[in-house]
C-alpha cells in the first residue's frame, strides 16, 4: 500500500459520488450527511423500518451508529443490515458509547452476532469493550484500554471477521493480517463533538467504491486527517474550525493525500 494507491481510492471516490446510506444518531446527523457530502458521497438519514430495506438497496454502503440508541433503531439496523448482506452492501459498525451502558454493549454483541460488519469503527475504549480486554468509556467518550491497541485491533479483527478501525492520536487499522498506522489530523479534531461520527461516514464513502476495503479505510482516515491539518492552518477556535474542516474536506486534491499521507504498517 502506497500513498498514490490512497490518492487513487480518493478519485475514484470522487468520481462514482456513491449513496452512503445512514442509521445514526441524532446529534451528529446533520454533520455527518455534510462530510459525507464533502469528501464526494452523496449521504441519506433514514431509519423508519418501514423504509430501511428498500433504502439500503440503492446504496453503496450502510452506516450503523449506536450514539442515540433507542430499540425501534436497532430493529431498523437489523432489517437495513441483513438486506445489506443479502447484497453485498459493506456495513461500517460505530460502536458509540459501547462499554458505558449494559444496552449499548449487548446491543453492539447483538449486530455483530446476526449481521455480517465489514468495518467496525471505534474509540479505544469502545474496542476494548468489544475485544474483551478491558477498556473504559465514560459516557461516549474513551478513557482508554488494557494493552497494545495494535495487538488489540488485530486481534479483534481476526476473531470478528471485520476489519478494525481504532480511531485517535494514531488512527490504527487492521484486517487481522496487516495493521497500519496513520499519523495525519489535528488536535483540534478532538475539541469538537462529531469528528468520530463524521470519519465513520468518510469511511462508508470510501468502502463504498474500494475492492480492497482495508486500503479504502486508511486512505479515507489519511483524508480527513490531511483536512483537519489544513483547517487548523485558518482556525484556532472550536467552532470556526468546525466550518473549515467541512471546507478543508471538500477542497481536498489528490495530490495533497499522494504527497502528505503518513501512513507505517506493522
Amino acid at each position: 500500500m502506497d500513498n498514490q494507491q490512497l490518492s487513487e481510492a480518493f478519485v475514484s471516490l470522487r468520481n462514482k459520488r456513491p449513496l452512503v446510506h445512514h442509521i445514526t444518531n441524532y446529534v451528529t446527523v446533520n454533520d455527518c450527511a455534510n462530510i459525507t457530502l464533502c469528501i464526494g458521497g452523496a449521504p441519506v438519514m433514514a431509519d423508519a423500518p418501514q423504509e430501511v430495506e428498500e433504502m439500503v438497496s440503492m446504496a453503496g454502503s450502510l452506516v450503523l451508529n449506536i450514539g442515540t440508541l433507542n430499540n425501534n433503531q436497532v430493529k431498523s439496523m437489523l432489517m437495513a443490515g441483513k438486506t445489506a448482506n443479502d447484497r453485498g452492501i459493506p456495513i461500517v459498525l460505530d460502536p458509540v458509547g459501547a462499554g458505558a451502558t449494559r444496552y449499548r454493549t449487548e446491543a453492539v454483541r447483538m449486530l455483530m452476532d446476526r449481521l455480517n460488519i465489514t468495518i467496525i469503527k471505534g474509540n479505544a475504549g469502545e474496542i476494548g469493550v468489544l475485544a474483551g480486554t478491558g477498556g473504559t468509556v465514560r459516557g461516549v467518550d474513551s478513557e482508554g484500554l488494557n494493552g497494545d491497541p495494535q495487538v488489540i485491533a488485530r486481534e479483534l479483527a481476526r476473531s470478528s471477521g471485520s476489519i478494525v478501525i481504532i480511531s485517535g492520536k494514531t488512527d490504527i487499522v487492521s484486517n487481522g493480517e496487516s495493521t497500519y498506522m496513520i499519523d495525519n489530523g489535528h488536535e483540534l479534531m478532538g475539541k469538537i463533538s462529531g469528528t468520530g461520527c463524521m470519519a465513520t461516514s468518510i469511511v462508508a464513502a470510501f468502502a463504498a467504491v474500494s475492492q480492497d476495503l482495508t486500503l479504502g479505510s486508511v486512505a479515507a482516515l489519511a483524508a480527513f486527517g490531511i483536512a483537519g491539518e489544513n483547517a487548523a492552518l485558518r482556525s484556532s477556535a472550536p467552532s470556526s474550525f468546525k466550518v473549515a474542516l467541512l471546507d478543508e474536506t471538500a477542497s481536498l486534491t489528490p495530490e495533497a493525500i499522494t504527497l502528505r499521507s503518513r501512513v507505517r504498517s506493522d
